[in-house]
């Protein structure tokens, strides 16, 4: 078994930094109507800005994978270059078409040799299975190297123009024409970027990250869903498919829009998360004092304290100094916030040789959490 070292880390985020007060300039007004909503998110989340990869006419700038493509780019250099590259391995929530795989469109824009190729697919816990997959390929010895990618191209699938059919269809059934609840919300939390990671099998540069262990858990078995997007949830809890619908239903029914059930986020997002965080640190026998910084991927502000309880009631609890976060400065970018948030610290000159660095990645889809412990060297 080979190590593995994060050594280069880059990102890509679109255009310029898009205020809370410019949001619907970009994402647009369902039914010419402000959400009455928007101001109660962005209060609870306090995120203040974030990237859209769509112009003010809702026009895209970029696809995913040029997002992806674009943070790649700088991780080549004279000692590492687009012909060195083996293996590819991209996630996100938000691919620009069902097939082929995100990981290939990518690799078509590279345009640089044959790679291994592996997409990751869910919701924010994507980008760490891509980041697994290459961390796997290097420690077993089938490549000395691998690129890994979290990327989110979202804002095209929130636009006014997806939801304004569902709510002329409400109009015409006499009842009020208000998007629900499970779907406006999204429509405020969610940002476009990409972040990118260079593996390799021996640490290089000035900094380089060891990746220690890697760990991750599903609730799927004993919880519902409660993030979907291509299908709804019937009374029963059961998803049911966009396939099944009519085409027509597509439409009245935003069918393919991003939705969530917060009650049951409320109800287990942080429960599961303290207690798959805590049987993680068992595991491999790290304890809290051993962390140097401690960055958690958390969807909004209004999670913090929570988690912060949750942490502590498990024992495995944190000093505020430890906490690394930059949702505030660049938003929820779901699969790629883990990327985000390490590439900034990893790039800050502020990490001494020793840290130790735990990083903490939820996803509501099913409920599943994904973690790595990484050593400064």
């Amino acid at each position: 078994m080979f190590e593995v070292y994060i050594t280069k880390a880059a990102k890509y985020l679109p255009n310029e930094a898009v205020s809370n007060d410019e949001m619907e300039a970009y994402l647009g007004l369902i039914n010419d109507t402000a959400s009455k909503a928007r101001r109660i998110i962005l209060r609870n989340n306090k995120i203040t800005s974030r990237y859209y990869a769509v112009d003010k006419d809702g026009k895209s700038t970029h696809s995913n994978a040029e997002l992806t493509k674009n943070a790649i780019l700088p991780l080549f250099d004279n000692d590492f270059t687009p012909q060195d590259l083996e293996v590819l391995s991209c996630g996100t929530s938000t691919p620009d078409i069902f097939l082929p795989s995100h990981a290939a469109m990518v690799h078509g824009l590279l345009k640089n040799k044959s790679v291994e190729l592996n997409s990751s697919t869910g919701v924010c816990c994507a980008g760490m299975n891509s980041l697994k997959f290459g961390f796997l390929s290097v420690r077993s010895g089938n490549s000395k190297n691998a690129i890994c990618t979290g990327s989110e191209k979202v804002s095209t699938w929130l636009n006014a123009q997806k939801y304004n059919h569902e709510a002329d269809n409400l109009k015409s059934l006499e009842e009020q024409p208000i998007i629900a609840f499970k779907k406006d919300f999204l429509r405020w939390m969610l940002s476009d970027g990409a972040g990118a990671f260079l593996l390799e099998n021996k640490p290089r540069g000035p900094i380089s990250l060891k990746i220690e262990w890697m760990e991750a858990f599903s609730y799927a078995y004993e919880l519902e869903t409660c993030m979907y997007a291509g299908g709804d949830k019937l009374e029963n809890g059961e998803i049911k498919s966009w396939s099944d619908y009519a085409p027509e239903q597509w439409l009245n029914e935003s069918v393919f829009s991003i939705k969530q059930d917060v009650k049951l986020l409320d109800e287990f997002i942080l429960s599961k998360g303290a207690e798959s965080m805590r049987d993680a640190m068992e595991k491999n026998n790290v304890k809290s004092d051993d962390i140097t910084y401690f960055i958690p991927h958390v969807s909004s502000n209004f999670f913090v304290e929570g988690l912060k309880k949750g942490l502590t009631e498990k024992g495995i609890g944190m000093s505020d100094d430890k906490w690394f976060m930059n949702l505030s400065r660049v938003g929820n970018v779901g699969s790629a916030s883990i990327y985000l948030a390490l590439e900034e610290l990893m790039n800050s000159g502020n990490l001494k040789k020793g840290d130790k660095i735990l990083l903490s990645v939820p996803e509501s889809g099913r409920f599943s959490f994904a973690y790595a412990y990484l050593t400064v060297c």
